[in-house]
């Protein structure tokens, strides 16, 4: 593997992480000036609770579109497959604390459950 790359992985804790949100910022579902709220307070929070870049942590990603496009922005998180809808920055802070530190998804946000198998 190139060196670049490597440490790009490394860099991630790729394989280390507890848990993996994905943030829908792109699609239809909300408006996008609360899509790229949403994105920069999710990746904020994780990084002043120390939960990005580390072991145990909790990986993030931008998504164009999770394809629900209606109440959100989306929000899913693996390995248990939750799916949030208005994951507003007021609720993606119960779904940081309840959820990706706590382990206990945010029952009145979830619109779906879906591990894969």
């Amino acid at each position: 593997m190139p060196e670049p790359l490597a440490e790009a992985l490394r860099l991630l804790h790729l394989g280390a992480n507890q848990r993996h949100i994905l943030l829908c910022v792109g699609g239809k579902c909300a408006d996008s000036a609360l899509q790229q709220e949403s994105w920069q307070f999710l990746k904020s929070r994780l990084r002043e609770l120390d939960l990005a870049d580390r072991d145990g942590g909790v990986l993030r990603t931008k998504a164009d579109c999770l394809r629900v496009c209606m109440q959100g922005p989306i929000a899913l998180v693996y390995p248990e497959g939750i799916w949030y809808r208005e994951a507003t920055p007021a609720n993606l802070e119960r779904i940081i604390q309840q959820h990706l530190i706590g382990g206990t998804p945010v029952a009145d946000l979830v619109i779906a459950r879906a591990a894969l198998q």
